[in-house]
């Protein structure tokens, strides 16, 4: 629940992240190091390299975003902070708020299984830290209590516009298409390096 009654609310971490959370991060990082480790020298030097930044980033981020990472409403609106940079809307500028279910086979075990996301009236979806299942016992019932007491705010009713919907279908296909192609040019890249590395 929010740290105070009506719509003044903060949600930031309460609970510590699942024990399962911890072993799927040390079984990740425990096979990048199998396969760098053991490769040929330049694969090593060329993967050791890229296993630090990439651990060095993980080590700053991470507690950050665990200790800064929280979601504000007040009466004027919305403020999402994350590790590094915070948005606010206004209640006018709030399309929804819904609880979603994450995509993928980690859902639960990696990160939280019920996400929930702010859409704004062009279908931009963001999401709101701390509100999920991980912090929350019942996210969908604090959702609902949160938009009930939003409405006065709002000068809108919580209502689905046809127009708003479609824009959000839209933006949701097009985002896993350029994750796809994203997750595409990541492999072909780390083959190419492998090959530059290492030819055959």
């Amino acid at each position: 629940m929010g740290e105070a009654a009506g719509v003044e609310r903060v949600y930031r971490r309460r609970r510590r992240l699942p024990g399962r959370y911890f072993v799927a991060a040390g079984v990740t990082v425990g096979v990048a190091l199998l396969q760098v480790y053991t490769g040929d020298s330049g694969l090593r030097r060329w993967g050791s390299l890229a296993f630090g930044l990439m651990l060095v980033a993980v080590l700053v981020m991470v507690p950050l975003n665990l200790h800064r990472a929280h979601t504000r409403v007040t009466a004027h609106g919305i403020t999402a902070q994350w590790a590094l940079r915070g948005r606010t809307w206004s209640w006018q500028e709030v399309y929804d708020i819904r609880v979603e279910r994450a995509p993928g086979r980690n859902a639960g075990t990696t990160y939280p299984e019920w996400i929930t996301y702010l859409y704004d009236f062009e279908g931009r979806r963001f999401t709101l830290p701390q509100l999920n299942n991980w912090q929350l016992d019942d996210p969908y019932a604090e959702v609902a209590g949160l938009c009930a007491a939003a409405a006065a705010y709002r000068g809108l009713a919580w209502e689905r516009r046809p127009d708003v919907e479609e824009r959000i279908v839209r933006r949701i296909a097009r985002g896993k298409t350029w994750t796809v192609v994203a997750a595409l040019a990541l492999t072909a890249l780390i083959i190419a390096v492998v090959l530059a590395v290492n030819p055959v």
